[in-house]
């Protein structure tokens, strides 16, 4: 999707957008709504988001400010030049805003009958520089806002300030908010469009190291290989992927040696509390602390076994690492930085990355496979399916638990054929627990980015 204007007597067509159509809908309809909206939009840096709110103004009469880490009076005199420019008023060039309050007020009266936006990017560093803000856009919205054809956005990357100071129930902000929006990774399919020139395995393995973050996916240059781009973005010093993962964890938390601990120990392939507490040196309570923030930042998931009768309580839960470039950081990159700092890269692709991407390729195909159980298997199915989990088989990677209570078998073939044998095994498996019942799904890769999966509904002793 691409938008174009004239801005400053010239056509500026932004670079191509990706995978966001559905997040620019949530805009738009918010935008068209007839009501003042006060509209929360954060996640992780690198997720997207200035881009995202950025495609959408352009489209429309707004205000886009980006906060920077300075005293208030620059930020509000830096707003002020926003809003010159947002709205073409040079009357508002000589004016010195008090406040937010009044800076937002002035906003809401030039928006009049008609509606304005008015974005408030990295709201965080605007917290750190005037103590009580939420405070004061409160009073500004209970009294001005909610009268007005404004629009108003705060968006912000730190995940955990975000929830805590404008979302949660002790926020000056609860209750005022009109909607907000968690903005996640892109699914896996999402992130082909980003590798235009290179073949499906390509893409799907760029997809396995990089994840969904799409700042992550535009450092990948396909006309290179993806080796190359490995080894520039990944495997150098000053390659802007090699330190990410540190600078992502010391934004988010305040004592992150313990928490990079913790994710190299998974990394590793720890996957239960205990194992996970004795390499890293802590005791399991303390583990679970720093785990449930780290499942909080969407960093660690923890799995339950689809097929244990009480999740909530279940004491087979393993911890894996959610985000793939995480992941691949902790497993490629961190252990091996004294390497990569002697100028060794291609050593640590050689010896380590390149034996290592069967591996990463059939992780990803089995994401591609769990993402489409949960999104559009139930077309194919019949019935929905409220459930989805991961399982240990060769064949059968996940299982999908219907609203009825059915069964739902992921069975993903790669290059070989196993044997129908092999495959009734692993369904018998699941006997027990889901009964006679269940459905079964084919996965494959194709080669056809536009439709990444073959997918087709099975009968028992049937192969894809």
């Amino acid at each position: 999707m691409y938008y174009t204007r004239t801005y400053n007597n010239a056509e500026y067509t932004p670079t191509m957008f990706l995978g966001r159509n559905s997040d620019l809908k949530v805009l738009h309809e918010l935008d068209e709504s007839g009501k003042p909206e006060l509209f929360v939009l954060y996640g992780r840096r690198r997720v997207g988001k200035t881009e995202l709110l950025q495609q959408f103004c352009r489209s429309r009469r707004a205000v886009y400010f980006l906060a920077a880490q300075v005293r208030e009076k620059d930020n509000l005199r830096a707003f002020r030049d926003a809003l010159v420019d947002g709205i073409d008023d040079p009357l508002a060039a000589s004016i010195e805003f008090p406040d937010w309050g009044a800076a937002l007020t002035f906003a809401a009266e030039r928006a009049k009958d008609e509606r304005l936006v008015v974005v408030l990017d990295e709201f965080p560093y605007l917290c750190e520089a005037t103590k009580g803000l939420p405070s004061q856009i409160q009073r500004f919205w209970d009294t001005r806002g909610k009268h007005s054809q404004l629009m108003l956005i705060l968006c912000g990357s730190q995940v955990s300030f975000m929830e805590r100071e404008v979302l949660a129930e002790r926020s000056p902000l609860f209750g005022r908010r009109t909607a907000q929006k968690r903005l996640e990774p892109l699914a896996p399919a999402e992130t082909l469009p980003f590798f235009n020139k290179w073949k499906m395995k390509e893409r799907v393995l760029a997809y396995a190291i990089l994840g969904g973050m799409p700042a992550y996916l535009r450092r990948f240059d396909d006309s290179k290989s993806l080796l190359e781009n490995v080894a520039r973005e990944c495997l150098r010093p000053e390659g802007y992927l090699f330190d990410e993962v540190s600078f992502l964890l010391r934004t988010e938390l305040s004592n992150p040696a313990t928490y990079n601990s913790i994710l190299a120990a998974i990394s590793r392939g720890n996957e239960k509390v205990g194992d996970i507490a004795l390499d890293v040196g802590i005791d399991s309570t303390t583990a679970n602390k720093y785990l449930t923030t780290l499942r909080e930042l969407s960093l660690v998931d923890r799995e339950v076994p689809i097929t244990d009768p009480d999740p909530l309580r279940s004491r087979r839960g393993t911890y894996r690492v959610a985000d793939r470039f995480v992941a691949f950081h902790f497993r490629h990159i961190q252990q091996h930085a004294a390497l990569v700092h002697a100028g060794r890269g291609a050593r640590v692709l050689e010896q380590f990355i390149q034996p290592d991407l069967p591996r990463l390729y059939d992780e990803a195909r089995t994401d591609f496979v769990l993402s489409h159980m949960r999104t559009a298997a139930s077309d194919i199915v019949g019935s929905e399916i409220v459930e989805v989990g991961r399982v240990g088989g060769t064949l059968v990677r996940a299982v999908g638990r219907t609203h009825d209570g059915s069964a739902v078998a992921a069975i993903v073939l790669g290059d070989a054929n196993p044997s129908v044998k092999a495959l009734e095994n692993e369904v018998a498996e699941l006997e027990p627990t889901f009964g006679k019942r269940i459905l079964r799904l084919g996965y494959r890769l194709t080669n056809d980015p536009a439709k990444p999966l073959e997918v087709k509904r099975l009968a028992p002793g049937e192969m894809p």
